[in-house]
């Protein structure tokens, strides 16, 4: 299973409507194997959809998401004036690691951190 972002761009000041995420899932077709949708209106620079799909590849899924994204854009009217940026896999830091990297911890014997 792979969590594909779709960042979306809307006309200037339009807010993602609260049921984005049920709409776009609604557009999925069944071999397009998507198992959840999750939207994040206020993502910067542009509103992201959260897409966990089964796939067998990166680039697969990617295309998959994009085609559903595609189709909801194009065939759901409130989703009309909404535009797919791209579609992708997020980068995400391991769970050990904070957003700059490894957690401090004073017993490993690294300068790395030091001023």
């Amino acid at each position: 299973m792979y969590l594909i972002h779709a960042h979306l761009k809307g006309p200037a000041g339009a807010v993602l409507a609260d049921q984005t995420a049920e709409l776009i899932h609604a557009w999925a077709l069944s071999q397009e194997q998507v198992e959840h949708v999750t939207a994040h209106p206020g993502a910067a620079p542009h509103p992201v959809v959260g897409v966990y799909v089964l796939a067998d590849s990166l680039h697969q899924a990617e295309e998959r998401v994009a085609a559903v994204c595609h189709r909801a854009l194009r065939q759901e009217p409130s989703l009309s004036t909404w535009t797919l940026v791209r579609a992708e896999a997020p980068l995400l830091a391991p769970l050990v690691h904070g957003p700059l990297g490894p957690p401090e911890n004073p017993s490993m014997g690294s300068d790395l951190r030091r001023k």
